[in-house]
């Protein structure tokens, strides 16, 4: 008996938009699927508009085997349809036992006992090797249908292979497979177009852009082949197609009408719920759709969706938490949108609340602002504003907040407290005070109960550089913050911070040290920003008792911490680096000195207005580094700055003996017979000369000659006015150049 001839013509095949012939050959994948002709089953499985149709085809022209295809539908559900469907199109390359044909004519086939078997045995007869390729699998759903594709993948003769394409994964049985090294698999992230694919595309449907909006295009569209296709018809005749490709997102009209017809229809009505509700969620997770939808079993509900045809992928192995395709969810956004019955902001504000439950405040803030909820928001960013600035994620605290407007930040104490420390952080002192007033001005309208911790913060800001009240006053404002703060809270390390320095500034450096070592230590819990100030103001302290060799250790640590925690570009790190660049300096480290007063003078020039002490004591410190630093004149202005700013807090009077000694270091270096007469590279060498090295040595070291060293140590006994290395020790010593711990007991004489 002869089979009917009823194999589906080439041009019946499924083509996605893009599979016009030429357009997009893959040929790297194409490639890797040629390469294993020995592995029995290849699968691509992806969502629609992949290329999953085009990707066979080219691999069928490159192939040298004959390919044998069947696109399957709804009818291959018949299994006795689906068994003869195959034998048929086989039969094409190479007869088939007309007994397969005989027994598939018989009223009730029994087909996984007696066709599928005899169909089996008659392909391990035949001579050619062929690829059988079954596209659209996932239009099969009958038990019965669907268990004949393991035998059948079981059974091949050596060299041929079974291809499936489908848009979910295929039940064949592919983790036994895949453990045993009989499958290759092509995904979704396998099938993305590569940049120089996506503009041979755009080129071809008429559409040039350049590589940054090709790039830009690839990141919306996650490489996704139709929507890319779909992006270049919807950026033909724009004026400007870089700024449309720039708008390019799940709800332009031709990518959305695709996504509805393509996905939406084979939803039922809870599964579209389902998708809609939890669009909002940027990585949703059973636990969260659980929180978000107020149901339970959302964990079995993601697993399900993302193993059928759905742009729902899973992030893990455990199957946890999932993403969704960004076209998709923007389409679902918009679909959420349409719905109205203001059901998104409630999903927000449960996914808000779930998140910060969980302690999870990257997530848990910008649901809340999603909410639309402005007095939640506010209190939920404030309560973690400390957290945010003293880890170096200042930029992050700004973008959320410049989703409010003025106004409604205006409105909010918190918001406003928020924006305050924002802009003290970026060293903006004008700005932070005007935001700390607007705070109190705000507070009348706050109820009792929440008003509280609000003044609290407001105190709190206006201490820590909003303030023009001097330093004793800061100080007072801290201890009582200090005082109403919960003990766990991070702005207590920022309160010792302040009394800590105002203790310093008044001559009190016992007590400072006290506040300012409390003050490290519970920064180092949770606010490494605080944590850093406290440790560069100690180290201040330590300079003040001479004792170098700990105010070196400390500002060691505080610039280490400031790398490390990404605070080194606030501009009130700028102390911090001027400290390191004086303690480097006095011990002989000059390129590194050199370096840390660079980044010093950098940051303190994008100050505006901060709190008087602290630019006074930046510009005084920094000072005396640059007098090291044979930078005299630069000093001298910021010394100038720094009596300016004194005028403003007169009861700094540690700040004020600090000026007078920078004052005269500065001017007996300018006039060249006092302390500071040495060039850098003659101060570097003098910290070499309490050493044992020779000349010799310390040439070695420094990279330089001997004669190099000779020359710069004569100039050095000149300058001081002494006629021995000995000699120039002690003086150095008397002059505070070095320090008297760098002196050896032994000398070489020179």
């Amino acid at each position: 008996m002869s089979p009917p001839a009823q194999v589906e013509p080439l041009e019946s095949r499924e083509r996605p938009p893009t599979s016009r012939r030429g357009l997009i050959p893959r040929k790297r994948l194409v490639s890797r699927l040629l390469a294993t002709t020995d592995v029995p089953i290849a699968i691509v499985v992806a969502p629609a508009g992949y290329g999953k149709t085009t990707l066979v085809s080219e691999w069928d022209e490159a192939d040298e085997r004959p390919f044998a295809w069947i696109t399957l539908d709804h009818r291959h559900n018949d299994p006795t349809l689906l068994v003869r469907s195959i034998a048929e199109v086989l039969h094409e390359i190479e007869p088939i036992d007309e007994g397969v044909f005989d027994v598939l004519s018989v009223p009730r086939p029994r087909i996984s006992n007696v066709v599928v078997p005899r169909l089996l045995e008659s392909l391990r007869k035949r001579e050619r090797p062929f690829v059988l390729v079954l596209d659209d699998v996932h239009a099969l759903d009958d038990p019965q249908s669907l268990s004949a594709l393991p035998d059948i993948a079981e059974h091949l003769p050596s060299g041929s292979q079974l291809a499936l394409a489908a848009r979910g994964e295929p039940p064949i049985g592919v983790g036994r497979l895949r453990a045993h090294r009989r499958l290759i698999e092509l995904h979704a992230h396998d099938l993305v177009m590569t940049r120089l694919e996506a503009s041979r595309l755009l080129r071809a449907c008429g559409v040039e852009l350049g590589p940054d909006a090709v790039r830009r295009l690839i990141e919306r569209t996650e490489g996704w082949p139709v929507a890319l296709y779909l992006a270049a018809l919807s950026l033909e005749g724009e004026d400007d197609p870089f700024r449309a490709a720039e708008r390019f997102a799940g709800d332009d009209r031709l990518l959305a009408d695709y996504l509805r017809d393509e996905f939406l229809p084979r939803l039922d009505d809870a599964d579209f719920d389902f998708l809609t509700g939890t669009s909002v969620l940027d990585r949703p997770s059973g636990r969260l759709c659980d929180a978000v939808l107020q149901q339970e079993g959302s964990a079995e509900t993601l697993r399900r969706l993302s193993r059928s045809n759905l742009l729902l992928v899973p992030l893990d192995r455990r199957d946890e938490q999932y993403r969704y395709h960004a076209l998709f969810r923007e389409m679902l956004q918009s679909e959420l949108r349409h719905l109205g019955q203001d059901r998104e902001p409630t999903l927000h504000e449960r996914a808000s609340r779930w998140y910060a439950e969980q302690g999870d405040f990257d997530q848990a803030i910008p649901h809340a602002i999603s909410a639309g909820n402005i007095q939640a928001a506010g209190r939920l960013i404030w309560s973690n504003t400390a957290y945010y600035v003293s880890q170096g994620r200042e930029e992050t605290l700004r973008r959320w907040l410049d989703r409010f407007t003025d106004e409604q930040i205006a409105n909010s104490p918190a918001l406003c407290l928020a924006r305050a420390m924002s802009h003290l952080a970026r060293g903006e002192g004008d700005q932070a005070e005007h935001w700390t007033e607007a705070a109190v001005r705000s507070l009348d309208n706050v109820p009792e109960p929440e008003r509280a911790p609000l003044e609290i913060g407001a105190a709190l800001m206006r201490a820590s550089g909003a303030s023009r009240d001097g330093v004793t006053r800061m100080g007072e404002e801290a201890r009582r913050a200090y005082g109403l703060l919960p003990e766990d809270s991070p702005w207590r390390s920022l309160c010792c911070l302040l009394e800590g320095a105002a203790l310093h500034l008044v001559g009190n450096r016992e007590s400072a040290r006290t506040a300012l070592e409390e003050g490290s230590r519970r920064g180092a819990v949770g606010a490494p920003g605080f944590q850093t100030a406290c440790l560069a103001q100690l180290a201040l302290v330590e300079m003040d008792e001479d004792d170098l060799d700990q105010a070196a250790a400390l500002a060691l640590n505080a610039t280490t911490e400031a790398d490390r925690y990404g605070l080194a570009e606030y501009p009130t790190t700028a102390f911090v680096f001027a400290i390191s660049a004086l303690i480097r300096a006095r011990r002989g480290r000059i390129e590194d000195a050199a370096r840390d007063a660079k980044r010093a003078t950098r940051l303190l020039e994008l100050l505006t207005d901060l709190s008087p002490w602290l630019e006074a004591e930046t510009r005084i410190v920094l000072a005396r580094a640059l007098v090291l630093l044979d930078d005299v004149p630069a000093a001298r202005d910021h010394l100038a700055d720094a009596g300016r700013y004194l005028r403003q807090t007169p009861d700094a009077v540690v700040l004020r003996e600090w000026l007078g000694a920078a004052s005269q270091e500065a001017n007996s270096a300018a006039s060249g017979n006092g302390h500071w007469p040495l060039t850098t590279a003659e101060l570097r060498l003098l910290h070499f000369l309490p050493t044992h090295l020779s000349f010799r040595e310390i040439a070695e070291e420094v990279f330089v000659s001997t004669n190099t060293v000779k020359t710069q140590a004569q100039s050095i006994y000149r300058k001081l006015a002494v006629s021995s290395r000995a000699e120039a020790v002690a003086c150095a010593q008397a002059a505070g150049l070095i320090e008297m711990g760098d002196s050896s007991t032994q000398l070489p004489s020179h």
